[in-house]
């Protein structure tokens, strides 16, 4: 049986249902991060988050054409209720809604979310940077989908000495094999790892993982399935990152 049946790849109101069903498991917390031109951004929050460390930070749905990591993201919640009830979470399920909605990567905007982060006047992505600055985190994990991927691939930028990367990829290529690809978004890559400790200058506008890095995550993980690929097994693929880089996280 799929993990997720084609027709609801993008009905964002099934997603929320189903994560506001998680947060009542777990006890997540479920507010808003912001409202956007009658848009309401959600993100969950387990409730020692604000009052403990190390808190594990995951997002999806920053493009609403990459559907396959937000449902991702859910199934992996799902399979994974008490370590969401026992652990130090902020998700953020699906960062745009009308994206989704409308299998869009811009926002109802017309807006690319992923080139926002650094801007401190967005309505949207000042409120993330004021929750984020507030909290410390062991790990960031952005879940995304590439058009133009051959396979799985993460981007790594860490303070770490060691790259947690390539055993994870090791543990989340059973459904869809690592993009063989030497170069990939013009940056060297080996096995579907792509690792940096400097931030790139190739970039217009910054990304999430960059910005979260930025504000002091010590590690930010971008996860990417090949939106071309099966939606199923893209599902699965992002279901066994997120179990992987939680499981191979450093130590707070």
């Amino acid at each position: 049986m799929p993990l997720l049946p084609l027709h609801q790849a993008h009905d964002q109101r099934a997603l929320i249902a189903r994560w506001r069903r998680v947060a009542r498991a777990t006890g997540l917390h479920v507010r808003v991060l912001a409202e956007v031109e009658g848009e309401k951004i959600l993100y969950l929050e387990s409730p020692q988050a604000r009052r403990q460390g190390a808190v594990d930070y995951l997002s999806t749905g920053v493009h609403g054409d990459e559907a396959g990591s937000a449902w991702g993201l859910l199934i992996w919640a799902e399979k994974n209720l008490k370590q969401l009830s026992a652990g130090s979470f902020l998700i953020f399920p699906c960062f745009n809604p009308s994206g989704l909605r409308n299998n869009s990567r811009v926002d109802h905007r017309g807006l690319d979310i992923n080139r926002c982060f650094d801007l401190a006047q967005d309505p949207l992505t000042a409120p993330w940077r004021k929750l984020v600055s507030e909290r410390q985190f062991r790990i960031g994990l952005c879940l995304h989908e590439d058009y133009d991927a051959q396979g799985c691939y993460v981007y790594e930028l860490s303070r770490h000495k060691l790259s947690r990367s390539p055993k994870i990829m090791s543990e989340c290529t059973r459904r869809i094999a690592a993009d063989p690809r030497r170069i990939i978004e013009g940056s060297r890559a080996q096995a579907g790892v792509i690792r940096r400790s400097t931030l790139p200058i190739h970039f217009q506008g910054m990304p999430e993982a960059i910005v979260l890095w930025q504000l002091g995550c010590p590690i930010t993980l971008t996860f990417e399935t090949p939106s071309e690929f099966s939606l199923d097994d893209r599902v699965a693929a992002q279901v066994d990152f997120v179990a992987a880089a939680l499981k191979h996280a450093p130590l707070p």
